[in-house]
């Protein structure tokens, strides 16, 4: 050893005590910038040059491109920007305020002939759930489809926003002009299928819920009889039937008052069909 090495030892031992040394490495990104990072990505489909432009924008410069990168690798994001038209839902939530669908089912009905297929067909808005039954009848052919597609027609000029889009599968009863009257209304018809059902999921959904709790439990003796039935199966759906996909709300019945303050005795059941069709209201003061 040196008398210059112990010299040096001797010197450093008498420095003051230093604060705590650095860590290596770059700082951790504040969490504020990371939560802002996953949900550009998550409502968005961007890429991270996208999102390095957002941040920028909102005056956030402190965050390295390939920091980006790495959380959005961490969290499963593709690294790049949503490429395509995206998917048939991303297509049905963004036009779900003026997106309608349209289908067909049949039921068994006893007539003077005996038993006969009676075919109904109706319509769906998307975004509310609302349903009209435009048409029945035992012979959807040519002339009736046209007349069908007259009646949609009707329908459309009345609603809140414009329709753009009618969903509907590749049933053949769809005849050619009913797609052209369709079309002439500024309405794109969407034709969807073959056997795929979740292409046309809202319409499927009305057609499983109306034979499950409405249809299969009765005879239905005549067209009276079936329209009588489902004229009160619309009235309980739209009115106070709750709709998961709508927040549990109905259709088109007025919002209850919100409040954690019920008496269970001024509860009263609501029935319909005989006691099928069952519902819950306050009753009156």
């Amino acid at each position: 050893m040196s008398p210059r090495t112990f010299l040096r030892w001797v010197h450093d031992e008498q420095k003051p005590p230093t604060s705590r040394p650095r860590g290596t490495g770059r700082p951790r990104t504040e969490e504020a910038i990371y939560a802002l990072v996953i949900r550009f990505a998550a409502e968005n489909g961007w890429g991270y040059t996208r999102i390095l432009g957002e941040l920028k924008k909102l005056g956030v410069r402190r965050i390295a491109r390939s920091t980006v990168k790495r959380i959005l690798k961490e969290h499963g994001f593709d690294t790049g920007p949503g490429r395509g038209h995206g998917t048939w839902t991303d297509f049905v939530e963004r036009h779900a305020s003026t997106l309608f669908a349209c289908d067909f089912f049949s039921t068994k009905v006893w007539t003077m002939r005996g038993l006969v297929d009676v075919f109904v067909l109706f319509v769906i808005h998307v975004g509310t759930r609302r349903v009209q039954v435009t048409g029945i009848t035992t012979n959807p052919d040519r002339p009736w489809m046209i007349q069908q597609a007259r009646n949609f027609a009707l329908h459309f000029a009345v609603q809140p926003a414009k329709p753009r889009n009618l969903v509907r599968n590749l049933d053949t009863k769809f005849v050619s002009e009913f797609d052209q009257i369709i079309n002439d209304e500024g309405v794109e018809v969407a034709k969807v299928g073959p056997r795929k059902p979740n292409l046309n999921p809202f319409a499927e959904r009305f057609v499983q819920s109306v034979r499950r709790e409405c249809l299969d439990h009765f005879m239905v003796f005549g067209e009276a009889h079936l329209r009588y039935i489902l004229k009160s199966w619309s009235d309980h759906y739209h009115e106070e039937r709750p709709h998961q996909g709508i927040d549990n709300c109905t259709p088109r019945g007025p919002d209850p008052p919100v409040t954690s303050d019920i008496d269970a005795d001024n509860v009263e059941c609501r029935e319909r069909l005989g006691g099928l069709l069952k519902s819950y209201h306050r009753r009156a003061a």
